[in-house]
């Protein structure tokens, strides 16, 4: 009798442990199947459904911020593969672009990120789940809090928000000591045949100089970039643009002839040997890798830091 009921409780106790694990890979909550786990991330287009934990991200824009984070990448987009800044984490990861279709799907991403203003966005939606951000409709660190969210990375984007506007606040207090409460900086690009200049939000280090570290552009800087963001003009204006410290993004394969003229040459910045030159390519965006090296860049040409 005691062997007889014995073997009845082994069934049911066997059938109970298999139904509990059934329910571990099916509900995406237990520890069985951590693929099946989703999230819903509340993006600028909707509700979105996305892997709790992406492992194979397609990133066709906002690509820098996910390599800060860690994000497993299988495809970035063109410009931030030659960024030199990327060179290490973008190895082994396909350059695609929202055109390539047939090669995203071969890549099988679980996540895609992509531009607002991409006409793909629907094709590249039945693909894998697609989140979409307008460029410029959030500032810097509120870009890089939100791949923290989407990427289940909250935390550790908040606590390097929060390290770097400190860090950042500190230099700008211990340079604005040296240089002078008063003294401007302007962020000047040299073009083929013309010239740019920027606001306090359009990459370029300028969030980090006039944000973070609260120094000053120059009045017409102000007058024409600030809202804007940027502002193109002709050679012969450079000394009306340029400040008492010029931040030049240049470009090593443009056109830099302009370095030889007199009009460059008599800008008291340039007499005065206050001119640091940033590489245009590594310069371009505003995530956590570029900030932090345009952070310590500056505090070395403005401190002369070693």
């Amino acid at each position: 009798m005691k062997k007889l009921f014995f073997i009845p409780f082994l069934l049911i106790l066997a059938i109970i442990v298999s139904a509990c694990g059934n329910s571990e890979t099916t509900n995406g909550k237990g520890k069985g199947d951590t693929k099946s786990e989703t999230i819903t991330y509340k993006s600028e287009a909707g509700p979105v459904k996305v892997p709790k934990n992406p492992k194979r991200i397609v990133a066709l824009s906002n690509g820098p911020n996910v390599m800060s984070l860690g994000g497993k990448l299988v495809g970035i987009d063109e410009w931030s593969s030659m960024n030199p800044l990327f060179k290490e984490k973008v190895k082994g990861v396909e350059v695609v672009s929202e055109d390539d279709l047939e090669k995203i799907i071969e890549l099988k991403p679980d996540l895609i990120i992509a531009g607002s203003e991409m006409k793909n966005i629907k094709k590249l939606n039945k693909i894998a789940p697609t989140v979409v951000f307008t460029w410029g409709k959030l500032d810097y660190l509120n870009q890089q809090i939100e791949i923290g969210k989407l990427l289940n990375k909250e935390k550790e984007a908040k606590e390097w928000v929060n390290d770097f506007q400190k860090r950042a606040a500190a230099a700008g207090e211990e340079i604005r000591k040296k240089i002078g409460k008063d003294a401007t900086v302007s962020v000047i690009e040299s073009g083929n045949k013309e010239f740019y200049v920027f606001g306090n939000n359009y990459a370029r280090g300028t969030e980090v100089l006039y944000q973070a570290m609260k120094l000053n552009m120059p009045k017409k800087v102000k007058e024409k970039a600030l809202e804007s963001g940027i502002y193109t003009f002709s050679s012969e204006l450079l000394p009306e643009f340029a400040g008492d410290y010029i931040i030049l993004s240049k470009s090593t394969d443009g056109d830099n002839s302009f370095l030889k003229t007199s009009v460059w040459k008599n800008i008291p910045a340039v007499k005065n040997n206050r001119v640091f030159e940033i590489n245009t390519k590594a310069s371009t965006y505003s995530d956590p890798i570029t900030l932090e090296y345009l952070l310590g860049f500056f505090e070395k040409s403005f401190l002369e830091k070693q």
